[in-house]
């Protein structure tokens, strides 16, 4: 698998025919950071991987901000890193204003009015993208960057979608910042299978009751902070019962003795 991961990131479309296997993805990511290669290809291979376990992505890219400078650290193919290069032209557009805002941000069709009209004119003119979406991950204490999802298809982009990339944009947060700490195996381990499952407990939560990934995240923090448990154990609950956090009483968890 980690092979296939690879090679995915020299195809210039960055599409892929098959639909792969999310938990088999995030297993050869993890194989990838264990082996300690260049940062720059862990970087590639998240972008890769934007693109197999997010549904509707076709290209994906890691822009990180650092004194002020955005610079592109790893992309799927060509069109993810044009796209980049447009939005550091533009100053703004998903990527850039997920960084600046602190928000998701999530445009399903750039091809009707959006907050960007230059800048989808041109992406639109000059690429097969029709929708665009961007996620602030945290590098270290002085870079801050964002997961970018692009789509050639005009309205796929949805709340499974949202909840996918929340989860991957967890990981690779953890994985950046492992590359860049050099943290031991264990460690990494540890970090990457709490962050996950945090991502895709606030993933659920989204799509299930509604509300933005920062509402849904305190639902979690919440929960952790009035039973005093570990937020990556109220995750797993939350994920076991599928978004119902804990049993009727309110006063345990799922499967917590």
């Amino acid at each position: 698998m980690m092979g296939g991961v690879a090679d995915k990131a020299n195809n210039g479309s960055g599409q892929s025919p098959l639909a792969a296997d999310p938990a088999n993805v995030f297993a050869a990511l993890a194989e990838i950071i264990y082996q300690g290669p260049e940062s720059s290809e862990v970087y590639a291979a998240i972008c890769v991987a934007a693109t197999l376990v997010v549904a509707g992505c076709d290209h994906a890219s890691l822009l990180v901000r650092h004194d002020g400078r955005y610079v592109t650290v790893g992309a799927s193919d060509r069109i993810a890193q044009r796209i980049d290069d447009m939005e550091r032209l533009a100053g703004e557009g998903p990527c850039v204003d997920a960084v600046e805002e602190e928000t998701p941000q999530i445009e399903t069709d750039l091809t009707t009015p959006n907050q960007w009209p230059q800048l989808a004119a041109q992406i639109v003119a000059e690429t097969p993208v029709r929708g665009a979406m961007g996620f602030r991950i945290l590098v270290d204490r002085r870079k801050t960057g964002a997961l970018n999802l692009f789509s050639d298809t005009a309205g796929v982009f949805d709340s499974e979608s949202a909840g996918q990339a929340i989860v991957l944009a967890s990981f690779t947060s953890v994985a950046i910042n492992a590359v860049a700490q050099g943290e031991d195996v264990s460690s990494l381990r540890r970090g990457l299978l709490s962050n996950r499952e945090i991502g895709k407990a606030v993933g659920m939560l989204m799509v299930l009751n509604g509300v933005d990934e920062q509402e849904a995240f305190n639902v979690l923090r919440r929960y952790s902070q009035d039973l005093n448990i570990k937020l990556a154990d109220v995750a797993r609950a939350v994920i076991a019962n599928r978004g119902k956090p804990m049993f009727g009483n309110g006063d345990r968890l799922s499967g917590q003795q």
